[in-house]
């Protein structure tokens, strides 16, 4: 996978006053505690001196949890001696920003006489996050792992993940869903490539990997101390039987059964991040000048106990928007240092024209804690989405965004 920008609906903005030793700031970020702190630090006066109000981010995905944007228009206000607005531009924003990692990443499986999964090897390169902020973070950290990999229930006898270095050559900071978008993306397509190998439905290879209903604790993944966003995982254990159910609900209500018997192009993923279960099957068709279309989508969640089930839906929906443009679209490159692409004409984002005709959702009413919903999303939507792309067109897409992936 490519680099990868958040390109939000407003780039990022921040107003700042100041009066003697006081400052007063009006932002759209994700995350005021950093911003006021960073300000005072900047501006050389305590941190209780700094009022911070939080605007509508107009999008953040990330992006906005860090606070450049902040401390300009606070030192520009302290050299104005007057109070001043920054509001970067949307090239910008995308030449400037903390990019989403690229990343490449190698699965291989042994198989035994009767095509049961006896052993997995995921190889993955990719510098950490922490690389902007430190030197030397050329492997990705255990907890980054631990979207998607670590935290990932196989039941194979003999498994193995390595990891290689791989240098960062621009900012990279937190996207929607992190790691687990390339991680996501990898196991879940190569489950579909083992389907093909065996000749199964890729949803029974996907359930046999998963292995039966349990519960994983860290001894059970040979990983220690493996958290769970600030909760260790024997607080919040992975379910499998949580993945079961998501499966069965989206393959239903896709006609997944029915659908692959008269050739509908279907493809079937599924995530769990943030404490939250996602399944995700995607339709594509080929235009009329062999474009690929995803024509409809059906996402289950398990996220737990759900509060507002509107806001969760429009979630989803909008997650499953937002990760089609990474996977059809979304590539930052750089040439001579400098980022190539410059606005939406050469990072498109998915347009009303591209959107399916519908997204179905379906949400699964726990008792359970409430897991993360703006995140869980995203990681599925590609997978899904390259899987259905495999069973329409018989080639396989392993490089994103799809319209550079020969089809």
């Amino acid at each position: 996978m490519p680099h990868l920008t958040h390109a939000p609906m407003e780039p990022p903005a921040a107003l700042v006053k100041l009066d003697g030793d006081r400052c007063e700031v009006w932002a759209c970020t994700q995350d005021p505690q950093d911003a006021q702190e960073a300000v005072a630090t900047a501006l050389g006066i305590p941190k209780k001196n700094v009022t911070l109000h939080v605007t509508f981010l107009g999008g953040g995905f990330g992006r906005k949890s860090i606070p450049d944007y902040v401390v300009e228009a606070a030192l520009l206000a302290k050299a104005a001696n007057a109070p001043v607005r920054v509001q970067w531009t949307r090239e910008d924003e995308i030449r400037h920003g903390y990019y989403h990692t690229h990343s490449a990443q190698a699965l291989a499986a042994g198989l035994d006489s009767g095509g049961n999964l006896m052993a997995w090897r995921h190889r993955i390169a990719y510098p950490s996050i922490s690389a902007t902020f430190a030197p030397d973070k050329q492997h990705p950290s255990a907890g980054e792992l631990g979207q998607g990999v670590l935290d990932l229930p196989l039941a194979i006898p003999n498994v193995l993940v390595q990891t290689g270095a791989a240098p960062q050559h621009i900012r990279i900071g937190w996207m929607r869903s992190v790691n687990n978008v390339q991680q996501a993306f990898a196991v879940q397509s190569f489950i579909d490539e083992l389907a093909t190998a065996t000749r199964r439905d890729p949803r029974d290879m996907l359930l046999a990997v998963l292995g039966p209903k349990r519960t994983v604790t860290p001894e059970d993944q040979g990983v220690e101390k493996l958290g769970n966003y600030g909760a260790p995982l024997t607080k919040h254990p992975i379910d499998v039987a949580r993945f079961h159910r998501v499966i069965a609900k989206v393959t239903e209500a896709a006609g997944w059964d029915a659908g692959r018997k008269v050739g509908r192009p279907l493809g079937l993923a599924v995530h769990r991040s943030f404490l939250s279960y996602i399944a995700i099957v995607a339709q594509v068709a080929k235009g009329p000048r062999g474009e690929i279309r995803v024509e409809e989508a059906w996402i289950c969640a398990d996220a737990g106990t759900i509060v507002n089930a509107d806001r969760v839906r429009a979630q989803l929906e909008g997650a499953f928007i937002f990760g089609m443009t990474s996977a059809l679209h979304g590539a930052i490159t750089v040439k001579y240092g400098a980022v190539e692409q410059r606005n939406f004409r050469d990072y498109p984002m998915t347009r009303i024209g591209e959107a399916p005709r519908r997204i179905h959702v379906e949400l699964i009413p726990g008792e359970g804690p409430p897991g993360g919903i703006g995140e869980p999303g995203v990681p599925p939507v590609a997978p899904a989405i390259m899987n259905a792309v495999f069973a329409a067109t018989g080639q396989r897409i392993r490089t994103l965004p799809l319209v550079r992936a020969p089809v």
